[in-house]
């Protein structure tokens, strides 16, 4: 349980209250972040400060709030799927697409096969690891990595995006549960395209250095329905961006996803690299960085400090 300043009822579109609700988020985040632990399952995210946290608070303008370690990059893992769905549904279409994974929440952890064995053939939803590899699956039939990573540049409006090649070789090694997924997939004949192409992509994005400005960056373009709020150029259609709004806030932060939603309610997506990406819609972005992870998965600071922010601004999407 996070605990959140209370306040008397207040202007919540002062600039100077919402910069003291973000810093009071911050200090919430560093405490929450003592009873977490980084990801060890991947060797290379073992190495992470756990005392590392950074948030940056995005508008529509592009104005900015930030503390902490909002420069530091660190891999966006389980966050590509996003960046995957989005480039999926740009170049095949929402009827493509869903042809092939499902939209439904599984209350399972992210890495289970134990519904895709048992219930489906299919992947229940794009959020969870077996959706995102048969994602990457459609992908690696038509474009290469290159071409991904300067989608992802383009959708995070972050041209400094490169691949942490040490993250790479770590997940490229360690990786046989998606291996195993990659191929029980082919199995059931439901697989796009080859499995060592598909895994091969699907490992790469997860790799992507990123912080927490590319975030809020991307959550920017998700809440302003794929459109950059700099150029005002369109990279997605809106109903794409509806279609991930919702599979964000129902199955974007693995197995808790139903209690970030009660007490949250922004939609969102987390990575074991530490990295959670908010996009309150037609309003913020919000990017935060926390290494320390609780059970679930998710950044231990990044929950904290998002449930501080929602409650006190108001952001529920309910609301």
């Amino acid at each position: 349980m996070y605990f959140t300043y209370e306040r008397p009822e207040f202007d919540r579109n002062d600039p100077l209250e919402i910069r003291r609700v973000v810093g009071e988020a911050y200090a919430n985040a560093l405490e929450a972040a003592k009873g977490g632990r980084c990801a060890d399952y991947i060797p290379e995210l073992a190495k992470a400060d756990e005392g590392e946290f950074g948030i940056c608070f995005a508008d529509m303008n592009g104005e900015r709030i930030e503390f902490g370690d909002v420069e530091k990059r660190f891999s966006i893992q389980s966050i590509s799927k996003v960046i995957n769905l989005a480039a999926c549904l740009k170049f095949l279409g929402f009827r493509e697409t869903f042809s092939h994974v499902g939209t439904e929440p599984t209350g399972d952890a992210f890495n289970s096969i134990l519904k895709l064995d048992t219930v489906s053939d299919l992947p229940f939803n794009p959020m969870i690891n077996a959706g995102a590899i048969q994602v990457a699956s459609m992908l690696s039939n038509i474009m290469d990595f290159d071409e991904l990573l300067g989608f992802a540049r383009e959708f995070c409006m972050d041209g400094d995006i490169v691949l942490n090649e040490k993250v790479y070789a770590s997940e490229s090694e360690t990786g046989d549960r998606n291996r195993a997924i990659v191929y029980l997939l082919k199995s059931k004949g439901v697989l796009q395209g080859d499995p060592d192409k598909t895994l091969d992509l699907y490992f790469r994005m997860c790799s992507l250095n990123v912080n927490a400005r590319t975030l809020s960056n991307m959550g920017l373009m998700i809440a302003n329905n794929g459109q950059n709020v700099k150029t005002g150029k369109h990279l997605l259609h809106p109903g794409y961006v509806r279609t991930i709004k919702s599979l964000m806030f129902t199955c974007g932060m693995y197995d808790e996803s139903g209690e970030y939603g009660v007490t949250v309610g922004i939609p969102s997506k987390s990575g074991v690299g530490g990295g959670i990406v908010g996009a309150v819609p037609g309003r913020y972005g919000i990017g935060t960085y926390g290494p320390s992870l609780n059970k679930k998965g998710n950044s231990a600071g990044g929950i904290a400090a998002l449930t501080h922010i929602s409650h006190l601004l108001k952001l529920n999407v309910f609301e």
